[in-house]
């Protein structure tokens, strides 16, 4: 009997949005909270998710390993070591995603559910093959979007190919939220919710911090634990968690 675990996939439909270091922060934030939480980089070849959390070439095996029978999962995980509880499955340096079937990816999930509470997939931007592992055998989707209009449009789009998840399985985050771009643009975090058409899990500030914590080799959470995004994870993991932490109040 599979243990209660939640397959998150984390996706957008562009690149630099910020998947990765939402990943990272929830990642972390969650396992502050007591939770055993395996993050699992999707985008082959042009993997980021252990420079996110400091974890940079410490897997010596990866995602295709496990799910073509080459290893166990237990062997290709790394726990974090300042994090007990936050591990990485890396994605590997080159290949194709066609090398895994989504059976491999749905059969990897199910051991995946035996040892952890929370397994939270980086997809690769677009829409093409590595979208599709870290979503077919996911049970919820977080879709990441900022609140630039391609970002938005792109957002729609990614919510057409999330429509086998039920009603209420999939949640939007605006990333990088600013000041100055929201009084550009003219408009609020309720238009990009009504543009995405999701209901909004949480929105996480524009950080200086981030960029510096992954220089320093180190997720936000240990790098700058008191900085707005580390607070926002928090919340949202929070929230993730069934609670009712309130969205962060964005001040100027």
């Amino acid at each position: 009997m599979d243990r209660r675990c939640e397959c998150v996939g984390i996706v957008s439909g562009k690149g630099g949005t910020g998947k990765t270091s939402f990943a990272a922060g929830a990642g972390a934030a969650l396992s502050q909270l007591g939770r055993r939480v395996l993050c699992v980089d999707c985008d082959i070849g042009l993997r980021n998710l252990d420079l996110a959390l400091g974890l940079a070439d410490q897997a010596l095996m990866d995602f295709t390993d496990v799910a073509a029978g080459r290893c166990g999962l237990e062997e290709a995980v790394v726990e974090h070591p300042a994090l007990p509880g936050l591990f990485l499955l890396n994605a590997p340096a080159r290949g194709s995603g066609e090398d895994v079937s989504e059976e491999q990816m749905r059969e990897l999930m199910k051991a995946v559910r035996q040892s952890f509470d929370y397994c939270l997939l980086d997809a690769p931007a677009g829409l093409g093959q590595g979208f599709t592992l870290a979503t077919c055998a996911a049970s919820r989707a977080v879709v990441i979007a900022g609140l630039d209009p391609p970002s938005l449009r792109d957002a729609q789009r990614t919510v057409m190919e999330l429509a086998r998840f039920p009603e209420g399985a999939v949640h939007l985050v605006v990333n990088r939220v600013r000041k100055r771009l929201l009084n550009h643009l003219r408009t609020t975090v309720d238009d990009a919710m009504d543009a995405a058409g999701l209901p909004l899990l949480g929105l996480v500030p524009e950080d200086d911090a981030l960029p510096a914590a992954m220089a320093r080799g180190l997720p936000a959470a240990l790098a700058s634990p008191k900085s707005p995004a580390a607070a926002a994870y928090r919340n949202i993991a929070q929230r993730m968690e069934g609670g009712t932490a309130p969205l962060l109040r964005m001040r100027w």
